[in-house]
């Protein structure tokens, strides 16, 4: 009898573990467009083995700027200091495939464009398409470790890093024994729901990356959620997910011995303060500017205090 129970208990498991989730309906997104249709005025696309990739420029002449968002972010989080880095020369801002108004491939012959790798091969990519031999890399948060991991991949293109509250030390994605379980048909096929879901704490993730959250507003919100007008969104957030892993850069950051500024807000919840700290101590040539009163997007919250410090770095370059 005992084991009967045991055997109708495991049937009932491998039910729900191998069955339910094919069971569980997925609505199809609705009310949403091309890239191409959401682009603004100044969008320009470029295509990256196939890939749309959605990008912007401003300024011209040397030195020239690369701006690597972060996870969930886009082009747009840039938009306070575009400008201003436009006067000290050219200005590069992509959306990374996965993001923004870049394509979401579901499909792909080759290698994975979601792969960090494949994303600093388009670095160089959009580089080259501009006539860009070397920049400065600019990167926000896991945009941060996409500059530092570029460079030590391309370290004859990058001339000097500037990375913003970096995930160098947090971050990564998920532990490499969950990713053969997250790759399985089953949560395959549940991963866009996974993706919807995080999108929709999405003003929650925003104001907890504030210093100020009253700075969040409606109309910063609709900046952010821009993206999930796009087709394939959750798809694409899912297969971007898959394909994260860890970098492993605590233990090469003294190959890096080019300039580098580390920027923090002083009050950065995601990225911990004393993680940027460290990643400077850690570098062989860095600067650190901590900005008071400010989060983990200090180009966007304090946008002059971040730029005092980019224009204070570039020069002593110049010397």
């Amino acid at each position: 009898m005992v084991l009967k129970i045991a055997l109708i208990i495991l049937a009932v498991l491998l039910f729900v573990i191998l069955v339910a989730p094919f069971l569980i309906p997925i609505p199809p997104l609705e009310g949403t467009a091309s890239p191409e249709e959401l682009a603004d005025a100044d969008s320009r696309f470029f295509d990256f083995n196939g890939v749309k990739v959605h990008y912007k420029v401003m300024g011209q002449g040397e030195p020239a700027f690369i701006l690597l968002h972060g996870f969930a972010s886009s082009v747009y989080s840039w938009r306070e200091v575009m400008a201003p880095l436009a006067e000290l020369g050219t200005v590069v801002a992509f959306d990374r495939v996965g993001f923004g108004l870049s394509g979401r491939p579901l499909r792909w012959e080759g290698a994975n464009p979601y792969t960090a790798e494949m994303q600093t091969d388009l670095t160089m990519a959009l580089m080259d398409s501009l006539s860009i031999q070397r920049a400065i890399l600019v990167g926000n948060s896991a945009g941060g470790t996409l500059a530092a991991y570029t460079a030590l991949r391309y370290p004859e293109r990058v001339q000097a890093l500037i990375l913003v509250d970096a995930a160098i030390y947090s971050g990564g994605g998920f532990p490499d024994w969950v990713m053969p379980l997250l790759k399985t048909p089953q949560l395959r096929r549940l991963g866009p729901l996974v993706s919807r879901r995080l999108l929709s704490n999405d003003e929650e993730l925003l104001a907890l990356s504030w210093h100020d959250p009253s700075k969040v507003t409606p109309e910063v919100l609709a900046g952010y959620l821009r993206s999930s007008n796009v087709h394939d969104w959750d798809k694409g957030l899912w297969e971007f997910t898959l394909a994260s892993r860890n970098l492993e850069l605590p233990e090469r950051l003294t190959e890096l011995r080019l300039p580098v500024l580390v920027i923090t807000g002083d009050d950065d919840r995601i990225v911990p303060t004393a993680e940027s700290i460290q990643l400077a101590e850690a570098l062989p040539n860095a600067r650190l500017a901590v900005i008071p009163n400010c989060g983990h997007v200090p180009q966007e919250e304090c946008p002059q205090e971040f730029m005092a410090a980019v224009l204070e770095f570039v020069q002593a370059q110049e010397r």
